[in-house]
C-alpha cells in the first residue's frame, strides 16, 4: 500500500471515535487514518485456515484472535488489524487504547494484490517494533508460499520461506518456534 501525502493529522482520540462509530475498520499511522478494504472470499478462507491450523497446536495459555482485534505499536504510533494474532498469557493493552493489544507473540498477514508490498514492507517493520513479537507469518495470496520472519535470540531477524510445489532447496513446512508448532504449506492451501 503506497501511503499518500498527509492532508490532515488526526489525533488518536479522533481515530478511536471513528472506529467506535464507523462501519469500516481503519489503520492509524502517525496521525493518518486509512480505511481497510474488505477481503476477498479467498483471503478470508486463507486467514481462517491458517488460524485453525495454528489454533489446533497452541500450548495452554495461548489463544488465536481474528482480524477483529486491534494491535497497537506505541513506538511507531501505529494501530492496525492483523489477519491473525496469537497472544500467550493475558492480553496487555495500550494505555492510549484499552481495546488494542500490545503483546502478540505471532502475527499473521495474508497478502492481497493491493496490500502485498505494504504487508511485506512498512507493516512488517511496524510489527518488528513490538517487543513481544517473536514471529510474523506472511501468507501469499498468489502462490502456495509462506514467509516467516523470526526474531532471533540476539534480536536480529531471520527469514524462512516454504512453498509448494517443492522449490530448489526450500522447505514445504515451517516451524513456528513462538508456539512450538508447525505449518505445512499443503495444509494451509488445501482446497483453496
Amino acid at each position: 500500500m503506497a501511503l499518500p501525502i498527509p492532508l490532515h493529522a488526526y489525533t488518536y482520540a479522533e481515530y478511536l471515535a471513528i472506529e467506535e462509530h464507523g462501519l469500516v475498520r481503519h489503520e492509524y499511522i502517525g496521525g493518518e487514518i486509512y480505511a481497510m478494504a474488505g477481503g476477498s472470499p479467498e483471503h478470508a478462507a486463507l486467514a481462517a485456515q491458517v488460524l485453525r491450523l495454528i489454533g489446533n497446536q497452541l500450548p495452554a495459555g495461548c489463544r488465536t484472535y481474528s482480524s477483529d482485534l486491534r494491535v497497537r505499536v506505541d513506538a511507531r504510533d501505529v494501530t492496525t488489524y492483523p489477519d491473525g494474532t496469537i497472544i500467550c498469557g493475558k492480553v496487555e493493552t495500550s494505555a492510549r487504547d484499552l481495546m488494542a493489544a500490545t503483546n502478540p507473540v505471532l502475527l499473521v498477514e495474508v497478502t492481497s494484490p493491493s496490500t502485498e508490498a505494504y504487508d511485506r514492507g512498512a507493516k512488517l517493520d511496524h510489527y518488528k517494533d513490538l517487543p513481544s513479537v517473536r514471529e510474523v507469518l506472511i501468507v501469499s495470496h498468489a502462490a502456495a508460499r509462506l514467509t516467516l520472519h523470526r526474531r532471533e535470540a540476539d534480536g536480529s531477524w531471520s527469514v524462512i520461506e516454504a512453498r509448494m510445489p517443492l522449490a530448489a532447496g526450500l522447505p514445504t513446512a515451517l516451524e513456528l518456534s513462538s508456539i512450538g508448532g508447525r505449518l505445512e504449506v499443503a495444509d494451509v492451501y488445501d482446497g483453496l
